[in-house]
């Protein structure tokens, strides 16, 4: 029932994003709080703590969407640099190789190397959604897919199935994030 729970609110949250009304982050903070304790009883700490970090990203999303207006709707989406995403894919993966390295010799993780990274993805690509980076849409095609495989293995089909539909949900996000950044530039808002 927790799980079925946890769905439907970050089904919510990623519509309300795509969206970008401020809501979505009172989606997340009820949908992360309740995972904290699904991916900790499946074995996927890394999982499990970074929900920890989306439960602290939600207040940290609502706060800044909420000091620029309206539901969020006047926070600019931007574009960041390709040397910005290659540092962070950089450290992603230093990241994710001391910590899979620790869980692997020192737990019983599932997974740990992927969770590792999926993890340290997230964590960016949260940071991005709460700052309305456009380029936040791609990494989190990328941790989709993964997470797919991932829950599907530990017993967790209705999140692997909310993952998919994430999946499918992304490039309705990216065309609207999209649109809005060329508005945007249209008007001279950036």
């Amino acid at each position: 029932m927790a799980e079925i729970v946890a769905v439907v609110f970050a089904i919510a949250y990623l519509l309300l994003a795509i969206r970008q009304n401020i809501w979505c982050w009172f989606c997340a903070g009820i949908s992360t709080a309740i995972y904290i304790f699904i991916y900790a009883g499946a074995n996927l700490y890394m999982e499990s703590v970074l929900n920890v970090f989306y439960f602290a990203m939600a207040i940290y999303g609502w706060r800044v969407w909420h000091s620029v207006g309206e539901h969020g709707a006047n926070l600019a989406v931007v574009i960041w640099p390709i040397r910005r995403h290659i540092a962070a894919i950089c450290l992603i993966l230093v990241l994710a190789s001391v910590f899979g390295f620790f869980l692997d010799t020192q737990t019983d993780a599932a997974f740990p190397y992927i969770d590792s990274a999926t993890t340290f993805a997230a964590i960016w690509a949260t940071f991005l959604v709460a700052r309305k980076v456009l380029e936040n849409w791609w990494y989190w095609l990328a941790i989709d897919f993964v997470s797919v495989v991932i829950y599907w293995s530990r017993g967790l089909e209705l999140t692997s199935l909310l993952f998919v539909l994430y999946i499918v949900m992304i490039p309705f996000g990216l065309i609207s994030w999209r649109r809005s950044w060329s508005q945007q530039q249209q008007q001279g808002t950036i």
